[in-house]
């Protein structure tokens, strides 16, 4: 059989609940010409069972069962097993419009210079319900990417074709980048091909309590940061100290690997992205915020984030930060 022009990689844990709807959004596309390789990362819930349900009445889905290895293992495994030379990327938990994939390969044939095209995307809830929010409005053209590629937003992963070819030819996704690996990717290959954005929404993303992107905040963008350092030093032309790493280095070893300074601004890009939201200050940021204190003085945010966390009922880490700002002031 010729290979299709499009490969669809979901990857599924425990989305028992969401991956149903979440297939039938890939199988209902209107562009219909592609493999549709599911990866079941262990579920422990009946993933497996409604997966291999849609798989016996679709022969497009090819399906992997494994155990749990993990979210950029199954990424790095689907991107092995493909037969396309573009990748559509789908979570388990999301919705993708019918039209995505028509408008998206629309834009590649006509623009054989981009590696890689996302989309904007909605927001729904638990039950499928509209989520009002401010937007996320991100940058259309590979110009606009570049010029936002240090904090974003980019590109959605959720929502993204991509070159096959480009992507194993950076190296695919790194598993010390774990939470923040789409970053880590997009600022790899935003060097060897051009990205846009179409500004359709073409996905739903779904919002629910305990999901992973929710759980891990923190580490994220600490992750992201790090990121951000080590492709600054591939484009000075220095070697990329976390290439081949499973693991990226601790905060207090930042400054001796990247240069002095580099651990206060992944402080400062954590409490930025982190600031907003009491658990993730009141926990695994929490030293990370009395540190950007003492770093850079007092600021009425900073105020308002340890009121955020007394009224969170967090009494004793919102006196924790009170007492910096008092000493920093």
């Amino acid at each position: 059989m010729s290979a299709p022009p499009l490969t669809v990689a979901m990857s599924v844990y425990n989305n028992g609940r969401f991956v149903g709807e979440a297939i039938d959004s890939i199988l209902d596309q209107s562009f219909g010409d592609f493999e549709f390789l599911i990866v079941n990362d262990g579920s422990t819930d009946k993933s497996g069972a409604v997966i291999e349900d849609r798989a016996a009445s679709d022969s497009r889905i090819r399906v992997i069962h494994q155990e749990n290895r993990g979210f950029i293992a199954s990424l790095n495994r689907m991107l092995a097993e493909a037969r396309s030379p573009w990748i559509a990327r789908m979570d388990g938990d999301d919705i993708s419009f019918p039209e995505r994939f028509a408008k998206q390969m629309a834009f590649l044939e006509a623009n054989p210079d981009h590696g890689v095209i996302g989309c904007s995307a909605s927001l729904i809830g638990p039950e499928g319900e509209a989520v009002t929010r401010p937007p996320i409005v991100r940058p259309l053209t590979h110009e606009g990417l570049i010029e936002n590629l240090e904090s974003g937003p980019l590109i959605n992963h959720n929502a993204v074709i991509y070159s096959r070819e480009a992507v194993l030819a950076v190296g695919a996704y790194r598993p010390a980048y774990r939470h923040a690996e789409d970053y880590d990717l997009w600022l790899r290959l935003s060097t060897v091909t051009l990205m846009a954005n179409l500004p359709e929404a073409l996905v739903a993303y779904r919002l629910y309590p305990d999901q992973v992107s929710a759980r891990h905040v923190v580490a994220q963008a600490r992750h992201a940061a790090i990121a951000w350092l080590a492709h600054c030093e591939r484009k000075a032309g220095k070697p990329d100290p976390t290439e081949g790493s499973e693991t990226l280095p601790a905060l207090e070893q930042l400054d001796a690997i990247f240069g002095k300074g580099s651990a206060a601004y992944v402080r400062s890009r954590v409490i930025d992205r982190t600031l907003y939201s009491p658990e993730a200050i009141g926990g695994e940021g929490y030293e990370m915020l009395i540190d950007h204190i003492a770093e850079n003085g007092t600021d009425p945010a900073l105020w308002r984030a340890a009121a955020r966390l007394l009224k969170s009922g967090r009494p004793r880490k919102a006196a924790g930060v009170a007492n910096a700002l008092l000493r920093a002031g």
